[in-house]
């Protein structure tokens, strides 16, 4: 269910700082006819710390609304209280998601055994399929490929995002766990060597831009075809560097206002890219032939 290309989408805001909720069916009804293999609302991506839980549940159920029978939905549901998390999937499950990946617990860092609790108690409390999203430049804390191979032998974890960036320790999780085991990466710029490793696909940024082209990447390799994904990433490379020029969402935001795509509209803290950076997005939004006469202006 969740292998090929799945969005990290971004969530977008109104000027008045509420949720956009035409934009977001249109982001969402666009990746569905782009051809995305699922979707992930509520991410980290998608801004999801600034989110109020009504809020993040309306996220979820109208990519649910809009996706239905077409595309599966992978609802973010991470955090550093486990008892909060648990309570979050059972709201997910009810709104008809199709699963769930819940990011490490941040800041508190417990052990590779409390990790290993954190997602056993979660698993066990709902029958969602799940997948772990490790990345530990964001929250200090990382998954061992050991601690990885004892929650795949817990039925309903069923993957992960790897976003460590660290090719060796990608391949250790692949040979570490069963082949049923779904690896993700969760970078965008290393799609090619983790799927050339065992991985599955992606869970990716970019493709909120260009969703068609990011799936035929993460499709070519599946079957095989190196060499026509890396004429995909060597067309888009740019692009995914500088969606990482700043923090993420800050990047993607901008670039989908200049594609006409959204108002790009940030929560603080996150405030909109340095005026030279927006020119760096820009350039290459020009280069690759994505801007867009009807952009938006990036909010001040």
């Amino acid at each position: 269910m969740f292998t090929g290309c799945g969005t990290a989408l971004v969530t977008p805001f109104k000027r008045d700082l509420s949720l956009d909720e035409a934009a977001l069916r249109r982001l969402v009804e666009r990746q569905v006819e782009g051809g995305i293999n699922f979707l992930v609302p509520c991410g980290t991506t998608g801004e999801s710390p600034t989110l109020t839980r009504a809020e993040h549940l309306r996220v979820v159920e109208i990519a649910v609304q809009v996706a239905r029978g077409k595309v599966p939905v992978l609802a973010g549901a991470g955090g550093y209280n486990t008892a909060e998390v648990i309570e979050l999937a059972h709201e997910l499950e009810r709104l008809g998601a199709d699963g769930l990946l819940s990011v490490t617990p941040y800041y508190n860092k417990p052990t590779q055994e409390g990790l290993y609790q954190h997602y056993k108690a979660i698993a066990s409390s709902t029958p969602l399929p799940i997948v772990i999203y490790s990345v530990q430049g964001r929250t200090g804390i990382n998954v061992e490929p050991a601690t990885l191979a004892r929650l795949a032998e817990i039925r309903n974890i069923v993957g992960v995002k790897e976003a460590s960036g660290n090719i060796a320790q990608i391949a250790q999780v692949v040979h570490q766990t069963p082949d049923s085991f779904i690896v993700l990466s969760g970078d965008d710029s290393i799609t090619i060597p983790v799927m050339a490793l065992g991985g599955r696909g992606i869970i990716s940024v970019v493709s909120n831009q260009i969703p068609a082209e990011m799936t035929e990447l993460a499709q070519a390799c599946l079957r095989g075809d190196f060499a026509a994904a890396r004429r995909i990433q060597r067309q888009y490379l740019a692009l995914m560097e500088v969606n990482f020029v700043e923090s993420n969402p800050i990047p993607v935001k901008a670039a989908m206002g200049l594609m006409g795509l959204l108002d790009p509209v940030y929560r603080l803290p996150l405030v909109p890219p340095r005026p030279e950076n927006l020119q760096k997005i820009r350039g290459v939004l020009e280069k690759t032939g994505l801007a867009s006469v009807r952009s938006v202006p990036v909010a001040s």
